[in-house]
């Protein structure tokens, strides 16, 4: 065989060898939607002097409380205009440990999976994903970022091996990549104690690899989710569902993700007719949620708000809501 026909078979070899490892790896990969296109936000300024003042006025407030400025971050997002949001943040960029808001990552990470066929929703998962987001259960967690990323929990492994099961550890990670989010750690399950084994290996021992996040990234995925950007129609309803939150019911415990977060502003200004959809996350250093209304009036807002080392104050978050949720500009017929 002479030189040139030497070289094109081989590269008719490698290129069969890359398509087929492509290949491969679509077949497990988390891939986003083939029409999908990276939302196109504007800084608004009269929408950022509405979380300015929001949170100024928090601060003081509960400053006999120590609590500062640092130690809150939030981004909010009117979705009102399908085309081009309008945003404005405080620290919006800041990455911080987000303790059960992160599932709501798991939970948009899944519905691709299980849109695409690579996942098959068993009535066991389907309660996994239940308990997850309407109960917030941490083993539920467990479960679906096993399922989501083909890793279990287990004993510590040399390097070759922790390497390949980091590596499939990371596929959440590299889904959220492939559509431009930035600055965010989505591969760490979560606990009501610790980690243990290859868990804590992930976290590299120190908690130098937690799960972090960022307002900026939790509010654009809950606006992606309710615009049906993430996934198709149903199951963004389905989504929806699970998120659907009723600040009126009776409950009795007043930190229930519905009466203990952003519903209770609503409580407070007696808003019967808004429309809540919600995931809270609290541990015991931090007090989080991600939030979405829907106004009588037509006004649809995302808002993440994320605090830091004032865990049990529990009415810092109701408060910032409520006050975007008064400065939020009206549609103009209405003002």
């Amino acid at each position: 065989m002479n030189i040139r026909a030497f070289l094109s078979v081989f590269l008719v070899f490698v290129t069969s060898v890359s398509v087929s490892s492509q290949d491969d790896r679509n077949k497990i990969e988390i891939i986003r939607p083939a029409s999908y296109r990276a939302p196109t936000m504007t800084p608004s300024d009269e929408l950022q002097g509405v979380l300015n003042k929001a949170i100024a006025d928090v601060l003081t407030r509960f400053e006999a409380k120590g609590v500062k400025a640092e130690e809150i971050a939030a981004t909010v997002i009117d979705v009102r205009d399908g085309n081009v949001w309008k945003s404005a943040e405080v620290r919006g960029n800041e990455r911080i440990y987000p303790a059960s808001v992160v599932k709501m990552f798991f939970m948009a990470a899944l519905a691709r999976q299980i849109e695409d066929g690579k996942v098959v929703p068993s009535p066991e998962l389907k309660r996994g994903l239940r308990d997850m987001i309407v109960d917030s259960s941490n083993e539920a967690t467990q479960y679906v970022l096993d399922v989501l990323t083909d890793t279990s929990s287990g004993a510590e492994l040399p390097k070759s091996q922790f390497e390949a099961w980091q590596h499939k550890r990371n596929r959440v990670n590299r889904f959220f990549t492939s559509m431009g989010y930035q600055n965010i750690n989505v591969n760490q399950k979560t606990f009501c104690e610790d980690a243990y084994g290859i868990e804590q290996q992930s976290r590299n021992y120190r908690g130098e690899n937690r799960n972090m996040l960022t307002t900026d990234a939790t509010a654009r995925l809950l606006a992606e989710i309710v615009s049906n950007r993430i996934a198709r129609q149903s199951y963004t309803a389905e989504m929806m569902q699970l998120m659907k939150r009723d600040p009126f019911s009776p409950s009795k415990d007043p930190d229930s993700q519905a009466h203990g977060f952003s519903g209770k502003a609503l409580i407070d200004k007696k808003l019967k007719d808004v429309k809540l959809w919600s995931k809270a996350g609290w541990t015991s250093k931090t007090r989080h949620d991600a939030a979405y209304f829907e106004f009588p009036d037509g006004r649809k807002f995302v808002i993440a708000v994320f605090t830091e080392n004032h865990a049990n104050i529990g009415d810092i978050i109701p408060a910032i809501v409520g006050n975007v949720i008064e400065g939020m500009p009206k549609p103009a017929k209405l003002q």
